[in-house]
């Protein structure tokens, strides 16, 4: 409670310091990231690259109509992807959050995905959030904190284990997932609860793909504005210069702990794309907490978009999920 205070108060002095940079939010959709402008990019070095594309599984159920937030300019889509559901038997849940620079990029790219999940035993879900097009942090956070507690709601319709959710991310969905997982009993996200307060947004376990730990960091590359205004500056409405308290609270090494769940990290070859992650890891080992590497030397850093690594990663996923779910493979 005491950290909480002081954060709001260096918050105010701040706030009358600096003011918010407002430029981007253009409240235009940012098609800067899809997965194909990711594979021309990519295929230069690596031509023998394939995009994954969606699948159609009998066994797996999908819904794309659900709404868990609504209003005229935020209408947020919340896809479901389901095994075939027994009567009587609970399933672990995955929620998979899109990267793009906190700025661009689309749940679509992961329903591949979440569809090979959903074969494998696991409801998976795969939120919008608002980008930094529409509405600056922490809205995002406040946005996916209200899709955990929506699914808490409906975990008797997809047969949802509540005892056992993943938070799953690549890129900036990847910090979003480690800050999601590290935060699950704080309440300094909470402005998102749209009305499901009483519902908590823990999860058991995150799953972090090629996403930042800390982003004020010896190691991150995020804040650069000497060419152009970064993702990270755009997000936020500061610098980290500027602001370095809300740089520092949307770290999920901030709030690493004894509560942190166990995390997998499934990383490409460059190294500031999981800044922090040496020092979040030494965090969680001093507390016994389970945590485990994948790592694919000379991968570019939207791999889990392509083969040869889709098929690794879901194998990662599914090895990780198993282990700490104490899951019984069928």
């Amino acid at each position: 409670m005491q950290r909480f205070f002081l954060l709001i108060l260096s918050l105010a002095f701040a706030a009358q310091v600096y003011a918010q940079r407002t430029a981007g939010l253009t409240h235009q959709r940012d098609t800067s990231f899809t997965t194909y402008s990711a594979y021309k990019s990519a295929l230069k070095k690596y031509p023998d690259i394939r995009i994954v594309k969606d699948t159609v599984i009998p066994s797996v159920r999908i819904e794309k109509d659900n709404i868990y937030f609504n209003s005229m300019q935020h209408p947020l889509p919340m896809p479901v992807f389901s095994p075939r559901l027994v009567q009587g038997k609970k399933y672990p849940a995955i929620i998979i959050i899109h990267g793009g620079g906190w700025r661009s990029g689309s749940p679509s790219q992961h329903y591949p995905l979440a569809e090979r999940l959903a074969a494998k035993g696991y409801v998976c879900f795969t939120p919008a959030y608002r980008l930094s097009t529409d509405a600056l942090y922490p809205a995002a956070v406040q946005d996916l904190k209200a899709a955990i507690r929506w699914i808490r709601t409906r975990a008797r319709k997809y047969a949802v284990d509540t005892n056992r959710i993943a938070v799953l991310g690549f890129s900036a969905g990847g910090q979003l997932a480690a800050l999601l997982g590290t935060t699950g009993q704080d309440s300094i996200f909470s402005g998102g609860n749209r009305g499901l307060a009483k519902f908590g947004a823990p999860v058991q376990a995150i799953i972090d793909i090629d996403g930042i730990l800390a982003f004020i960091h010896p190691e991150s590359g995020e804040g650069d504005d000497t060419k152009s205004i970064s993702a990270a500056t755009n997000w936020f409405g500061y610098s980290k210069t500027e602001r370095p308290d809300l740089w520092k609270q949307a770290s999920a090494l901030t709030y690493a702990g004894p509560h942190t769940p166990p995390t997998l990290f499934i990383n490409s070859s460059i190294d500031r794309m999981h800044a922090g992650r040496q020092d979040y890891i030494d965090t969680l080992t001093k507390y016994h907490i389970y945590t485990d590497v994948h790592s694919f030397p000379d991968a570019p850093h939207p791999f889990c978009l392509f083969e040869p690594w889709f098929t690794p990663t879901v194998d990662y996923i599914v090895g990780f999920l198993d282990k700490v779910f104490e899951r019984r493979r069928y």
